[in-house]
């Protein structure tokens, strides 16, 4: 959901004024994850190593929160569902917005890309 969402509403730009559209491949790195951003023809514009050592503990939460989020939809405990969906949101925005932060040099992007983005970063992470 989080690459449909993103391929449809985004707000990426590279702060030296290199214009878009950009294609962006994320891949892990010896840091954490990579960035390749290449512009629509291909052609390689920067790659960005951004450290996940700041989010490996929200990257652990989210998870976890996740977990216990499908678990009470099954159990069908709407207080409960509802209050962890609300540490998920605080979570996903407290670490959209490190992450924005982290990138902030090179990238400028909305809360909303940076949220999604922390998503797919994490998926990556879990797979690494």
């Amino acid at each position: 959901m989080a690459i449909f969402d993103i391929l449809e509403h985004n707000h990426f730009r590279l702060t030296d004024g290199t214009q878009g559209p950009y294609r962006i491949a994320l891949s892990a790195g010896d840091r954490g994850v990579l960035f390749t951003i290449t512009n629509a023809a291909s052609a390689p514009l920067r790659v960005l190593d951004v450290s996940l050592r700041p989010l490996r503990r929200n990257i652990r939460d989210y998870f976890m929160i996740c977990e216990n989020y499908f678990a009470a939809i099954r159990h069908g405990l709407p207080d409960q569902i509802e209050a962890i969906d609300k540490s998920r949101r605080a979570l996903h925005n407290e670490s959209g917005t490190m992450l924005k932060a982290a990138m902030a040099e090179v990238v400028e992007l909305d809360d909303t890309t940076a949220r999604r983005l922390f998503t797919l970063i994490s998926v990556l992470h879990l797979r690494a």
